[in-house]
């Protein structure tokens, strides 16, 4: 099975088998369903894997879910670029694109290549993507080229977020760390979360 295959169904089953229950029930969340095509459009153009409906509020989610082995990491991460891919209108990745209202970060505490070893989330957050690009547009969370490898606090308690390019060149990535979100913003950003404090 093909590296994006598998990526697929382990994000498809824990969003089947354990977000429904255990973050979006609790919400009031309910699932919206459409046809395919319309699911690989908004997908692909909006950065938007699902809609829920909460009362008669649409709500769009974008979800990344990590094994097990990420346990230890407390940042959500973001595709910012892929500088070297062949068509330019490429190069600008989902930290541009994404229309979602909400950012679904979660790792569970199984495997990927055990689906069925995935029963839970050792860690999850919802990030209010609104107010997450709003705080870089006042400057609260500034996206760096500096040589740093996580985020970090710096004067008069600002996030300031490197750029780090993935290990096969491609495409570049921003991680933001949630512990400090929560420490600066309380849950303006991080609307929701389970194991990170």
């Amino acid at each position: 099975m093909s590296r994006f295959k598998s990526d697929k169904a382990f994000t498809d089953y824990v969003h089947t088998h354990i977000a429904g229950s255990k973050i979006y029930e609790p919400m009031g969340w309910k699932q919206v369903n459409f046809n395919d095509s319309y699911g690989l459009h908004i997908d692909k153009s909006d950065g938007i894997d699902y809609v829920f409906l909460k009362e008669d509020q649409l709500i769009t989610v974008q979800e990344r879910f990590r094994e097990a082995r990420y346990k230890t990491y407390t940042d959500f991460t973001i595709r910012y670029r892929r500088d070297h891919h062949k068509e330019e209108t490429h190069h600008q990745s989902e930290f541009y694109k994404l229309k979602a209202q909400y950012f679904v970060y979660g790792i569970v505490n199984g495997q990927k290549n055990d689906l069925s070893s995935n029963s839970g989330f050792l860690k999850y957050a919802v990030i209010d993507l609104k107010q997450f690009y709003e705080k870089i547009d006042k400057g609260d969370i500034r996206i760096t080229d500096q040589n740093l490898m996580h985020s970090r606090i710096v004067e008069d308690g600002i996030i300031e977020c490197p750029v780090i390019a993935n290990r096969d060149r491609s495409s570049s990535f921003v991680p933001i760390d949630i512990v400090q979100l929560l420490d600066l913003f309380q849950d303006e950003v991080v609307i929701s979360q389970q194991g990170f404090i």
